[in-house]
C-alpha cells in the first residue's frame, strides 16, 4: 500500500500540475475550441514551455538547495524548510505569466498559469503556521480551472472534472496513507486551491465585461 501511495504522490507531484493540465485543455478535452482551434506547434511549444518553467526550473532549484544542505531532503517534508523552495516555485510561475502575457493564446491559459503562482504564493504564507497539501493545491487548483471554464464559458468538460475529481480522491488517500498530512491538510488544500483558480475566472470575467 505505501509503494502504490508513494507511485501516485510522484505520479501527480505538484510540480507536474500545470504541465497536466495545459495537456488536458490542448489534447484532452476534444470538444473545446482549446483543442480544435489551437495549432498543433502551438500546442506543443506552449506545454514545453510550460514544462521548463513550471518543473524543470523549480526542480532544479530544489536539487541545488539539497546540494547546498539548505533542505535535508528532495521531499522536503520538513515544515519549516518549504517556504524558501515555494517561494521561489511561486517566482517560476510568474516569470512565465510575464513572458507569456502578451502572447496571442487563450486567456484561460494564462489565468491558469497566474493562479498557479498564487496558489504556490498563499501556500508558502499558510506553511509558516500550518503544512497544508501541496499535492492538493495542485490538483484543486486544476479542478477550479475545469469548473471556471465550464461555467464561464460553457463548454462541455463535465468528463474531465470526474477525473480529476477522482485523482483528487487518489492523491488525498495517498498523501493520509504516508501520514504526510492530516485529513484538514488535506481538504482544505483541495478547497484552496480550486477556490483560487475559479475566484480568479470570475474576477477576470468580471473585469471584462465593465
Amino acid at each position: 500500500m505505501k509503494r502504490s501511495a508513494n507511485f501516485i504522490s510522484y505520479l501527480f507531484h505538484p510540480l507536474l500540475m500545470a504541465t497536466y493540465g495545459c495537456l488536458l485543455v490542448f489534447f484532452g478535452l476534444s470538444n473545446t475550441i482549446y483543442y480544435a482551434f489551437t495549432p498543433l506547434k502551438l500546442k506543443l511549444v506552449l506545454t514545453l514551455t510550460i514544462f521548463a518553467f513550471t518543473f524543470l526550473l523549480p526542480a532544479l532549484n530544489l536539487l541545488i538547495l539539497y546540494k547546498l544542505n539548505y533542505v535535508s531532503s528532495l521531499k522536503i517534508e520538513n515544515r519549516k524548510e518549504r517556504t524558501f523552495p515555494l517561494i521561489m516555485t511561486s517566482l517560476c510561475y510568474f516569470g512565465l505569466f510575464y513572458m507569456i502575457y502578451d502572447f496571442n493564446i487563450w486567456p484561460a491559459i494564462k489565468l491558469f498559469i497566474v493562479g498557479g503562482g498564487l496558489c504556490i504564493l498563499f501556500a508558502a504564507i499558510i506553511n509558516v503556521w500550518w503544512q497544508i497539501s501541496a499535492h492538493m493545491i495542485g490538483i484543486g487548483g486544476l479542478s477550479g480551472m475545469l469548473l471556471a471554464i465550464s461555467y464561464f464559458m460553457q463548454l462541455p468538460v463535465f468528463s474531465a472534472i470526474s477525473v480529476c475529481l477522482l485523482v483528487a480522491g487518489c492523491i488525498g488517500f495517498a498523501r493520509l496513507n504516508l501520514n504526510a498530512h492530516s485529513p484538514a491538510q488535506v481538504y482544505t488544500g483541495f478547497a484552496f486551491g480550486c477556490l483560487v483558480q475559479f475566484s480568479l475566472f470570475f474576477i477576470a470575467q468580471s473585469l471584462t465585461f465593465v
